[in-house]
């Protein structure tokens, strides 16, 4: 059930910041994706502590939020609550999406992983603003990834026909981007392929962004 107070624009590229691999700050990082033209930007913190994280964070809201973009939080709603974020990733493990809700109000963006067709179905009943499948393809951003769902299963999730925004995640890069697009995500989330090459992140964005108008 995707909440009815919520309105916003999910684009065709959904970048998310990474440490570890681009070795910068989730501030620095935004700074970039946003020079790029990126405009809704998941903050995903896998290693720093809380503190140092949600001190990271705010640097990035604020200039996301000056610039009119729009920051999610990766898995931690505690974070997204303190901070303002305008929402918050959860995935198969993380806090009960009812219970999300709650906290973070009717307005805030709530979207949810899913890995395999029945999780799909049982996630159409839940309070949120997108769904995201994958992975699509191989990943290495992720460490023991769920297997590889294919082009195919984005199909078989419009045929659902939910008005949920579906956002396509794993192994997705300048070479395939546009076949996401075609077999039917309304999104494509992005790591490596944008961030992995710190020097390079706006112009990354920008080149992706130009495959848009390709579909």
């Amino acid at each position: 059930m995707i909440t009815e107070h919520v309105s916003f624009h999910l684009p065709k590229i959904y970048p998310i910041t990474d440490t570890t691999l681009s070795s910068l700050s989730h501030a620095e990082q935004v700074k970039r994706l946003i020079a790029g033209g990126a405009t809704f930007i998941q903050l995903r913190e896998k290693s720093n502590s809380v503190r140092a994280f949600s001190t990271d964070a705010a640097e990035a809201i604020s200039i996301a939020r000056s610039a009119g973009a729009n920051v999610i939080i990766n898995d931690r709603v505690d974070v997204a609550l303190a901070l303002g974020a305008d929402g918050v990733h959860l995935g198969q493990a993380d806090m009960p999406v009812a219970v999300a809700r709650r906290l973070l109000g009717d307005d805030a963006i709530i979207g949810f992983s899913t890995h395999n067709i029945e999780q799909v179905k049982a996630a159409l009943d839940l309070p949120i603003n997108y769904l995201a499948f994958g992975p699509i393809f191989a990943t290495q951003s992720k460490r023991n990834p769920d297997p590889v769902a294919g082009l195919d299963a984005l199909g078989i999730i419009k045929s659902l026909n939910s008005p949920l925004p579906v956002v396509a995640i794993g192994g997705i890069d300048k070479s395939n981007v546009v076949g996401v697009w075609s077999a039917g995500a309304d999104s494509a989330a992005i790591i490596s392929a944008i961030v992995a090459e710190p020097a390079q992140i706006a112009r990354n964005v920008r080149d992706f962004l130009t495959l848009t108008s390709v579909q």
